[in-house]
């Protein structure tokens, strides 16, 4: 769970399966109903490779976005320069 200063949440849970089910979202459905309005967003971390809506303010994102960016981002730098 992640919470701002306005204590606004947001919960994530991981999962090591590679298909995101509706029964992995029982913990962040719980979180949700509990925080009532300061829950804002919940993210399911699973081993796949798409990014995928599960509801009302529910993502299953693949654990690997986590450091996906900067790998594009070295990769980039790589392409450009032929050195990093």
């Amino acid at each position: 769970m992640i919470e701002n200063a306005n204590g606004e949440l947001i919960g994530v849970e991981v999962k090591a399966s590679a298909t995101p089910k509706t029964s992995d979202l029982k913990g962040l459905k719980q979180l949700a109903k509990l925080a009532g309005e300061d829950f804002k967003l919940g993210v399911l971390l699973y081993d796949g490779e798409e990014t995928l809506p599960l509801g009302d303010k529910m993502w299953a994102c693949p654990v690997s976005s986590l450091w996906g960016h900067q790998e594009a981002a070295r990769k980039s730098e790589w392409d450009s320069s032929g050195t990093l």
